[in-house]
């Protein structure tokens, strides 16, 4: 069945050895974040003997379907207090930032008689969850001490997903900088000084990492094979171990232009189209409603996509040296968030090899 996504097993344990290599040689354990594949169990299985330290992602759903693995799993997502249940049944550790889900938390553990590990979050600009004053963490830390059923066991910041916020020396090295005035304060041990996501790659790669991060969550380098604070290819991984393969369902030559007064698409919205004359167009079995038209690259450099609607996605193959027909195959590289929505959309067959 197409569409379908075609996962290389083989390529990504090239990308998790490679990067977990790295992480290990700086003394930085590795949080494979499993979120752009659903989490897969059968994805995730064939990686965790490649290096991987920590199993994380951002819902409890896909926790609970890696629950017989035996790594620990983290929470990234601040938790919602409608699923803590769940989060203390299908998460080691869980990232929080407010102290009411911290104490609803330690409520339900108390009753069941388990300590839950916490990360707490600091916000060092990016502007997304976590404290943003060192002040208010330190009086939350006060109150979380009191809770007897809860251990602080980390500090984490995210950088570059909201406010695309690089990591730096001066930002890592601050949230460094407070994971040491926390323990210094409260006689804490941080096992976890997590310096951010794949976009944190760069910065260790340069050897420009402060000393005392000691954790990175990465998703995306693994997946798609490259550090996302440039966007530069990671040496020796693959940048193609998920690749989208779809169906042509007609072929024919078209004005380039529409025909009669242009209102508003199928989105409300009004294109705009340029003149180029006849083109030879294909129509895919693929649209808005399984993905992003702008999160998808041809594999063959002649294709350029023209646009989508629900169902249909519209290519001009005119250059292509490949004489496209009905039932031949189109194939696409993924953008990360591609690789999301076609891994969440049920009408996408995912095919592992």
């Amino acid at each position: 069945m197409y569409p379908k996504l075609e996962i290389d097993i083989n390529k990504l344990k090239q990308n998790v050895k490679i990067i977990s290599r790295m992480c290990h040689d700086k003394n930085i354990s590795l949080a494979f974040v499993t979120k752009s594949f659903c989490a897969r169990k059968e994805i995730v299985e064939k990686l965790v003997e490649e290096g991987i330290d920590y199993i994380a992602d951002s819902r409890i759903n896909n926790l609970k379907k890696l629950k017989d693995i035996n790594l620990p799993k983290i929470l990234i997502r601040i938790p919602m207090i409608s699923e803590l249940e769940d989060v203390i049944k299908y998460s080691d550790i869980s990232f929080n930032s407010e102290l009411k889900t911290i104490k609803a938390l330690n409520e339900i553990c108390e009753s069941k008689n388990i300590i839950h590990n916490i990360v707490l979050m600091f916000d060092l600009g990016d502007l997304r969850e976590g404290y943003f004053y060192e002040e208010d963490l330190f009086n939350n830390i006060e109150n979380i001490q009191k809770f007897k059923n809860i251990k602080i066991v980390g500090i984490a910041t995210n950088l570059t997903c909201y406010g695309a916020i690089i990591p730096s020396e001066i930002n890592t090295g601050r949230l460094v900088e407070i994971a040491k005035n926390v323990e210094n304060k409260f006689g804490l041990n941080l096992e976890i000084v997590s310096g951010g996501n794949s976009s944190s790659l760069d910065l260790m790669m340069n050897d420009n990492m402060p000393k005392g991060v000691t954790n990175l969550r990465i998703g995306e380098s693994i997946v798609l094979g490259r550090e996302t604070a440039y966007g530069k290819n990671i040496e020796g991984a693959y940048q193609d171990a998920f690749k989208l393969v779809c169906e042509v369902v007609e072929c024919k030559e078209k004005p380039s232009v529409p025909i009669g007064e242009i209102g508003v698409d199928a989105f409300g919205n009004k294109p705009v189209y340029e003149d180029r004359g006849i083109l030879k167009r294909a129509i895919i079995a693929i649209g808005k409603q399984d993905i992003d038209m702008d999160s998808l690259t041809p594999v063959d450099p002649f294709i350029t996509i023209l646009g989508a609607s629900s169902d249909h996605m519209i290519l001009d193959v005119t250059k292509s040296n490949q004489k496209y027909n009905i039932g031949d195959k189109v194939e696409f590289l993924l953008t990360y968030g591609g690789l999301m929505s076609s891994s969440t959309s049920e009408y996408v067959e995912k095919i592992i090899n």
